[in-house]
């Protein structure tokens, strides 16, 4: 809702003594030009650009949809927006308000556009809160322009948000904060008058640890920022350690840089924890990456290529499950993204073992690799082009669906590899049946043993 007078009150409060509020309030960007990432959504003539200048008329600004995970700056540009914008701007939170409210504000809009000639931005926080009936309520005002929607989620809004509200909106997607988003961001908060003045210094290393603990996310940095400069200063100390940060927010810094030997010793050590089946070993390994701060879609990678490379036909849901967990990875993001991770590590470290499919296409390029290649069988050669047949290809082709083992006893591969033997199947698992039809089908191909 707009601003009461207990609202005003607390807002001149916080401009009087800023120390009144946490340090991620006091270090809101107050123009579009101090925002710390998103520059896809800045260049001059976007949407907010537009929100924060005086377009109006027929090319005024359009109502918007801003789609990100937590910390990337939603509330932030909607808060900028408030404070550059010559419109009337009123905030609603979709888990208190309702369509009354909506209406409310609506019916304001409309009073304050025809009685003043004054336009209305309404924010809604956490849009996908509210329902079918709720999002309609909003649909006139968005139309007719009463109101410019701005309207924030962490969901996915083709799944969250109406057809219609998104059809009318224009729908900008926020992207992750980088590490040197929030290192620039960490960087003004100590020195701004806004922020800790200068009072306290972060070394490297500390920093290097504040940024894991923030994951992409610069609310999280700067309220743990500022809740280890107060455990510093109280100690009498002007530099936050790495133990004082540790301390303060209670988690232990991760020797682990994912640019150095161990970001590939721990990836090895998980791989090599699966392939071994030692289920608890790999879920240590992958908490260690996951606390530091690892790619969860690099993890996910690692994950599929060892479906393939140590499980293979032992297990044929393997693969499906990696993949699956990739996808997943790659549509939910942290922190949900490590019970994915767990439940694919868990499923390959359990399953049956075996490398044949590895070893099987090694040794195959191997041979092609040393030029045992020769030409294709004539009988297998494509025939369906004009003068195929006088060259004589396809004649003589038996094809296997018309004999009733379904299997036809011919030559398939260059006379070269006539009875070479690439696919050695274990008796792990499920490949025991591959193993089993391979020894079938190789017999009843006539092919001899190599």
């Amino acid at each position: 809702m707009e601003p009461d007078l207990f609202t005003a009150a607390a807002e001149e409060r916080q401009e009087k003594e800023p120390s009144s509020s946490p340090l991620a309030v006091r270090m809101r960007p107050r123009t579009l030009d101090e925002v710390v990432g998103q520059q896809h959504l800045l260049k001059p003539g976007s949407p907010l650009r537009r929100l924060v200048g005086e377009a109006s008329g027929p090319a005024g600004p359009s109502s918007v949809i801003l789609w990100g995970p937590p910390g990337t700056g939603k509330t932030t540009l909607a808060y900028v927006v408030s404070k550059a914008t010559n419109a009337r701007f009123v905030e609603l939170s979709a888990i208190t308000a309702g369509v009354k409210e909506v209406r409310s504000v609506i019916d304001g809009a409309r009073r304050a556009s025809g009685g003043y000639g004054k336009e209305t931005v309404l924010f809604l926080d956490e849009i996908h809160r509210f329902s079918k009936a709720q999002q309609d309520s909003l649909l006139p005002a968005v139309e007719n322009r009463w109101v410019t929607l701005i309207a924030a989620t962490t969901e996915n809004p083709y799944f969250s948000v109406i057809s219609p509200l998104l059809s009318r909106s224009l729908l900008l997607t926020l992207e992750p904060l980088t590490d040197d988003d929030i290192k620039d961001l960490v960087q003004r908060a100590l020195t701004d008058e806004r922020g800790l003045k200068g009072a306290v210094t972060l070394p490297g290393e500390t920093e290097s640890h504040l940024l894991r603990i923030a994951g992409g996310d610069a609310r999280r940095a700067l309220t743990a920022l500022e809740a280890a400069a107060g455990a510093a200063l109280d100690k009498g100390e002007t530099e936050i350690g790495l133990t004082t940060l540790e301390e303060t927010v209670d988690r232990a810094a991760v020797k682990y840089d994912r640019d150095g030997d161990q970001h590939y010793d721990v990836a090895s050590a998980l791989i090599k924890s699966i392939r071994g089946s030692d289920v608890d070993a790999a879920l240590h390994y992958l908490a260690r990456m996951i606390e530091a701060g690892e790619d969860p879609r690099f993890i996910a990678r690692r994950l599929m290529i060892s479906a393939s490379e140590d499980i293979g036909l032992a297990d044929p849901n393997a693969l499906p499950i990696a993949v699956a967990a990739a996808q997943a990875v790659a549509m939910i993001g942290f922190p949900e993204a490590a019970l994915t991770l767990s439940h694919a590590t868990i499923a390959l470290a359990l399953a049956p073992k075996s490398n044949a499919a590895t070893t099987a296409i090694g040794a195959a390029l191997e041979d092609v690799r040393k030029g045992l290649a020769g030409p294709v069988p004539a009988h297998l050669r494509d025939s369906h082009y004009k003068g195929a047949t006088k060259l004589g290809h396809g004649q003589g082709y038996v094809y296997p669906h018309d004999l009733p083992e379904g299997i036809a006893a011919q030559q398939y591969a260059p006379d070269a590899l006539r009875d070479r033997e690439y696919y050695e199947p274990s008796r792990h698992g499920a490949e025991a049946r591959y193993a089993d039809a391979v020894e079938w089908t190789r017999k009843n191909l006539g092919r001899k043993r190599s």
